[in-house]
């Protein structure tokens, strides 16, 4: 079962203004939690602090109820794998020695790589669909399969907690569906807790478990993306004038957004809805 990972009271900043101040923030479980907000609101602030990538001025990330600063990065790693935005291999490197690369909270001097290393390697790439590609250089694959090599040496660390920074970035719309296709199936079918950060409202709305809005440094709300995807939080939070409806299909919230000049139509509520 995964950990839990809490955040408790967390001050982060780069200079003298906070980016993040007095937050607290609880990863559910099990569940498959999207960070949203605009640009500069701290969200990839508030994933680095939780990854231990950053410490905090004031307050403290807790582990299984353990600070995570007071314990080994090791240790940290096997419990919780980050991926960053935009990561880089090195050149000629191979999937299978990118994914490799994940094992290395397991490998010491005195333990060197094993079978286990190796099943490990072989079950993540094949979680994530680039077995075909294993010995071939990561630089030769297309932006959807480099990430989903990236996911796999995340894997490999065989970790119940994953936090992915804004994942989908700079690729098709149809390998963004894919990519969240597999993440969502990594956490309901997997049994991991997964914090992602994304950009697209629509696809946040359509696969999270949980969405969590922040603006300034601050967490402004927090829930289902039935309760919390609404036309006055998106104003609040993104300064955006939309409509929202109900996919026909999966009953998930959708946004339109409403062009400058055009008048809005009002949100149907409960009592106008007709069926037949």
């Amino acid at each position: 079962m995964p950990g839990v990972l809490y955040g408790d009271s967390l001050t982060v900043g780069y200079g003298e203004a906070p980016v993040l101040a007095n937050v607290d923030f609880t990863l559910e479980p099990g569940k498959l939690t999207v960070l949203l907000g605009p640009n500069g609101c701290g969200k990839s602030t508030l994933l680095k602090t939780l990854a231990r990538t950053l410490t905090p001025d004031g307050g403290r990330v807790l582990l299984d109820g353990n600070d995570i600063h007071r314990r080994s990065t090791r240790a940290v790693a096997r419990e919780l794998g980050i991926l960053p935005q935009s990561p880089t291999a090195p050149d000629g490197l191979t999937v299978r020695e990118l994914v490799a690369l994940g094992r290395f909270p397991y490998q010491s001097m005195l333990r060197q790589w094993s079978r286990r290393d190796q099943e490990a390697v072989e079950a993540a790439m094949a979680e994530v669909d680039v077995t075909e590609f294993a010995d071939r250089p990561v630089d030769s694959l297309s932006g959807g399969q480099r990430q989903r090599c990236w996911i796999a040496m995340v894997l490999a660390q065989e970790t119940g907690l994953l936090l992915l920074d804004e994942p989908t970035t700079f690729l098709d719309l149809k390998v963004q569906v894919d990519l969240l296709e597999l993440l969502a199936t990594m956490t309901h079918k997997g049994g991991r807790t997964l914090l992602v950060v994304l950009h697209d409202l629509n696809l946040a709305a359509a696969y999270a478990d949980t969405m969590v809005m922040m603006k300034a440094g601050r967490i402004l709300h927090r829930g289902t993306p039935s309760a919390i995807f609404t036309s006055s939080n998106l104003k609040a939070v993104f300064d955006l004038d939309a409509r929202i409806v109900a996919d026909p299909d999966s009953g998930r919230p959708v946004c339109i957004p409403i062009r400058p000049g055009y008048t809005a139509v009002p949100e149907p509520t409960e009592a106008s809805v007709v069926t037949g």
